[in-house]
């Protein structure tokens, strides 16, 4: 994703307090570019304190009077709308449309529109657009706050952008090396003496018990000082059983 080519459009916002929380919501998610058609009220101490760390985007925000200006050099163009419309129009939910803005974002410039609080975009404006992305809110209560979509848009984009990389990475930056499959093999192998000492497996009727315990350590990767760790447990448990024994 190239994130400097997609620009985040509020159509006529009303609260400047919406503006800030937006453009805190966007710095989270690695979007920098806003752009404000006909805000209300706009410069605003409110935008700026509900901004935070992001008052750098508010003070760059772009003005316009108009979404023909916020829009004239994009080249694909989100429209956001929670109302179905009279003729179809392509319309995605929020993570498949994130996965089109990234893919688009690498060689097109595009815009995100979000409409006013009270009513959305309207249907001129709803016309303006490539695709139209919707949040799937549950119907008992559907109304979502301008700053909270525009956190669930960026979010989706943020995820898109890092799809397949953050288990990459977590397994990259790991503070030990993971357990061989040798290692493995001598901790089930210990695993199962300790259940035996402590009667709790019967090798003569172990039925399917080492098997369902090999699968619940496969779920998770064990490093190195993990299974030293569990190792120490058996070992410790294993001395104490014996110990009761002889008394």
């Amino acid at each position: 994703m190239t994130s400097s080519n997609i620009q985040v459009v509020l159509v006529n916002p009303s609260h400047p307090g919406n503006i800030g929380a937006v453009a805190r919501a966007m710095k989270n998610m690695g979007l920098r570019q806003l752009v404000l058609v006909d805000p209300r009220k706009f410069p605003d101490p409110e935008a700026e304190w509900r901004a935070a760390s992001a008052l750098d985007i508010i003070q760059a925000a772009r003005v316009v009077q108009s979404l023909d200006e916020a829009i004239a050099d994009s080249q694909f163009v989100v429209g956001t709308s929670a109302r179905e419309r009279r003729i179809p129009w392509p319309v995605q939910d929020a993570r498949v449309a994130a996965n089109r803005i990234v893919q688009r974002s690498s060689t097109d410039r595009v815009s995100i529109l979000f409409g006013r609080e009270d009513s959305g975009l309207n249907n001129d404006e709803l016309r303006r657009c490539n695709l139209h992305c919707h949040i799937p809110t549950h119907p008992d209560y559907e109304s979502l706050n301008l700053s909270m979509a525009v956190q669930i848009v960026c979010y989706e984009i943020r995820m898109a952008e890092l799809e397949g990389k953050l288990l990459q990475e977590q397994d990259a930056h790991w503070e030990n090396e993971f357990a061989t499959s040798e290692d493995m093999e001598y901790f089930y192998k210990h695993l199962e003496e300790t259940l035996v000492d402590l009667e709790f497996l019967n090798p003569a009727a172990p039925r399917q018990l080492m098997t369902r315990l090999r699968r619940l350590y496969s779920r998770v990767r064990l490093d190195e000082m993990e299974v030293q760790i569990l190792r120490g447990i058996l070992k410790e448990t294993r001395r104490v059983v014996r110990e009761n024994k002889d008394k």
